[in-house]
């Protein structure tokens, strides 16, 4: 697929520039390590919030006390598993914000040759890529509760469900890495949403495979740089810009 092409392309791009990926790594495994932390934490406290959540069942019998809570616990742990899954690129892309804008203007200059700009601030930069992640973020949450509910009907909830939740993740993953070069061309997030709708494929092919990928621990922090790259050529495929034969970058970063 279209999609995966993209994905291949941007981790090669960086390859070329390692010394700037190496950088890139820093907000990735600042990220990480508070979600690790958060983890932790829920690990040792899950017990806790799951009793004081469910005051009602204290007088219920064993076996069925311990089997419900402990169902409430996996599904906690899962909620949270999911939550940091869909999360993780937001929080990353905004810590990183700064690094990730410069290596998508690199890719933009060495594509193309011309680097669109916002002209806004920095500060002003965060604050609407930190809305729109949230509204990102709040679509995802209405799927993800939609797609739970699902998940209790039988064989269907098995194995169709499952499927689809990681293509809606693929897709709004997609949207979250896309944002960074749309961004800075002006593109609100309705615009970027319905631009991604019309090539529900391309967005797919590139957003799911990064979506597995990232299940895996500590693969999103070093596959992010060039996720970003990645997104960069898939929006100038998107936004129909010009992609002569890609110029070799050399020596753009080693200014770094």
């Amino acid at each position: 697929m279209a999609g995966m092409t993209y994905l291949a392309k941007g981790q090669r791009w960086v390859g070329r520039n390692r010394r700037q990926w190496g950088f890139g790594l820093l907000p990735g495994l600042l990220t990480f390590a508070g979600y690790a932390a958060a983890f932790v934490v829920l690990f040792f406290r899950a017990d806790n919030v799951i009793d004081w959540a469910t005051p009602f069942a204290d007088d219920w019998a064993s076996p069925w006390l311990g089997i419900f809570r402990g169902a409430l616990t996996a599904l906690l742990f899962g909620g949270g598993l999911l939550l940091a899954l869909i999360s993780f690129t937001a929080v990353t892309l905004l810590v990183g914000q700064p690094f990730y804008e410069e290596l998508s203007e690199r890719v933009d200059r060495a594509e193309g040759g011309t680097v669109p700009e916002s002209g806004l601030p920095l500060w002003r930069e965060l604050w609407i890529s930190a809305r729109e992640s949230l509204a990102v973020l709040c679509r995802v949450a209405l799927w993800g509760v939609l797609l739970f509910a699902l998940g209790f009907v039988p064989v269907v909830g098995q194995t169709v469900i499952p499927a689809i939740g990681f293509c809606i993740s693929g897709f709004f993953l997609t949207e979250e890495l896309t944002a960074v070069a749309l961004q800075r061309r002006g593109v609100p997030l309705r615009e970027r949403l319905r631009m991604l709708r019309s090539r529900k494929l391309l967005a797919l092919g590139f957003g799911v495979p990064l979506t597995l990928l990232f299940l895996v621990p500590l693969v999103a922090v070093f596959v992010m740089p060039g996720a970003v790259a990645g997104a960069t050529l898939l929006v100038r495929d998107l936004t129909g810009e010009a992609a002569p034969e890609p110029v070799e970058d050399a020596g753009a970063f080693d200014r770094s």
